[in-house]
């Protein structure tokens, strides 16, 4: 008994001799969506998207201009005549998709890439942040669950995204 009550009373001293953790949390979705580097990004990218979505438009408006023509002409054409017209008009819709699916998937993976280094640039923000500061642990809360309750006290997200976007304005 002598024997468990000095094991016990060691151990209770050992871990009262420890350093208390400094643990937080920072909702994810909303310092990166805060960040005001992507802010911006977000605002460059879409005048692109818009000058894009214009550009394939007029395209269309411009390939159905050509198949009203080509209907009131085909009248009077003989059928062979019809048959090429139709087949180069058909065959130039076609191009002009496959030309702008291309440049469609060039301006996603422009977007993505942009927000991929945007989100490293976050991460390791917080790490830093979390090392200067002294935090054990800086948790991520997200929709998926990975910090399911903490108190408002330790959540320091705001606190993230201030200091974040004064960075980003220094540079």
């Amino acid at each position: 008994m002598k024997k468990i009550l000095g094991v016990l009373t060691l151990v209770l001293v050992l871990t009262s001799c420890q350093e208390p953790q400094k643990i937080a949390y920072i909702d994810n979705a909303k310092v990166v969506n805060e960040y005001q580097k992507k802010v911006d990004f977000e605002k460059k990218f879409q005048v692109k998207v818009t000058a894009f979505n214009k550009k394939a438009d007029s395209l269309d408006k411009a390939i159905q201009m050509e198949a009203q023509l080509f209907q009131t002409k085909a009248a009077k054409m003989s059928q062979k005549d019809a048959e090429t017209e139709y087949q180069a008009l058909l065959q130039k819709k076609q191009m002009q998709d496959y030309q702008l699916k291309a440049e469609e998937q060039t301006l996603q993976g422009e977007g993505q890439t942009k927000i991929d280094t945007l989100i490293k640039e976050v991460k390791s923000f917080v790490k830093d942040y979390g090392k200067k500061n002294g935090y054990t642990y800086i948790l991520g809360a997200n929709d998926a669950g990975s910090v399911m309750y903490g108190e408002e006290s330790n959540d320091i997200t705001q606190t993230v995204i201030d200091a974040l976007n004064s960075g980003a304005k220094q540079e």
